[in-house]
């Protein structure tokens, strides 16, 4: 499966859950729900998932914690908040770059409406595979 046909599962099991269940609830109550959505789907998932780094030649066994990993394709980073800032973006993007990834999805279930709390961030993701599953963008060649 390619990551935009498993962008395509994610974004809609959030539509799914967020009907459900709205806005409101912490963000781990949200990782928990959409974790089992995505496995009784039959998706290989992972979450909280420790992601070594490379810094001047040591790795550092924490760069960051993952919240999902789906198909080790796509990395899923959730939020409940208000509103999601500019650096939410570029941490997933670093998230990405860090972990050798290509898409991320940036998921905000405390928007009242969770077709504006969804984002796309890509890590040279060929142009011909990439379509918009949300109204924001970020490409990195």
């Amino acid at each position: 499966m390619t990551e935009n046909e498993l962008a395509t599962i994610i974004v809609d099991t959030a539509f799914k859950i967020h009907k459900q269940v709205g806005p409101g609830l912490l963000e781990s109550a949200y990782q928990a729900i959409l974790a089992y959505e995505l496995k009784k789907a039959g998706l290989q998932i992972e979450t909280e998932v420790p992601m070594p780094m490379v810094y001047d030649g040591i790795q550092i066994e924490l760069g960051f914690r993952a919240d999902i990993i789906v198909e080790d394709k796509v990395i899923i980073e959730l939020k409940s908040v208000e509103k999601i800032a500019p650096v939410h973006y570029e941490q997933l993007l670093t998230y990405l770059r860090v972990a050798d990834k290509r898409l991320g999805l940036l998921i905000n279930f405390g928007e009242v409406l969770i077709k504006t709390g969804i984002s796309r961030v890509v890590n040279g993701l060929p142009e011909g595979n990439v379509h918009s599953t949300s109204q924001r963008v970020r490409r990195q060649s």
